[in-house]
């Protein structure tokens, strides 16, 4: 598994949280661990919820939450977020700093590294997104098979069984996805990975992949 090592996808010197990465070896067995590490900070007193009262919700200094943004926890959003109108964080989500979550955004299971974006109209489901990552309008980030199998993946002629019934991408640092690209569940994608407008994408690529 040393191929899915997660310093093989992210640098994650700056990010606060990456101490949840820590005893895992391939890096999708991250996902399922989310809500548990959240309850933790906040039951050993690391965290103090601090979001309208709720007991479950973080919010960073200079974050900005728009009118009809919604969060539900267990949620971490860092510092200099930007919650755009009508996104949901729909819980065990950790938002890193100087994110940009937009308009009708989307997300839950999931973990944003530092400086991504994701610009609007947009699903991501129970994935791992790196640093300085742009994901374009209505891209979508599907975390469910139609079979309802628990999602594998494709390496080559390999099969790897993640165990995990819901589970999209881990995508690496400084990628860039287009407009309206599908990412299919169990898709990997190296560091400054290009994907093209339309795609529908499945399968692990590798670090500065052109995929057209």
């Amino acid at each position: 598994m040393d191929n899915f090592k997660t310093e093989k996808f992210f640098d994650l010197t700056t990010f606060e949280y990456k101490d949840i990465f820590n005893e895992v070896n391939a890096v999708w067995e991250v996902i399922p661990k989310i809500k548990d590490y959240i309850e933790m900070l906040f039951k050993s007193g690391q965290l103090k919820p601090n979001y309208k009262g709720k007991n479950d919700i973080y919010v960073g200094e200079g974050t900005i939450i728009r009118e009809g943004a919604t969060i539900d926890g267990p949620a971490i959003i860092g510092k200099y977020v930007l919650l755009g109108h009508g996104s949901l964080v729909r819980g065990n989500c950790i938002i890193g700093n100087n994110v940009q979550l937009g308009h009708a955004v989307e997300t839950k299971g999931s973990i944003f590294l530092n400086d991504s974006k994701s610009a609007h109209l947009n699903y991501i489901g129970d994935s791992i997104i790196g640093n300085k990552v742009n994901i374009s309008g209505g891209t979508i980030l599907a975390n469910y098979r139609l079979d309802g199998k628990a999602v594998m993946v494709s390496d080559g002629e390999n099969r790897i069984e993640t165990g995990l019934e819901k589970f999209s991408s881990i995508i690496g640092d400084g990628s860039n996805i287009g407009v309206h690209a599908v990412l299919n569940p169990g898709t990997i994608l190296g560091k400054n990975t290009i994907v093209y407008p339309l795609l529908s994408i499945k399968g692990v690529h590798k670090d500065n992949e052109i995929i057209k």
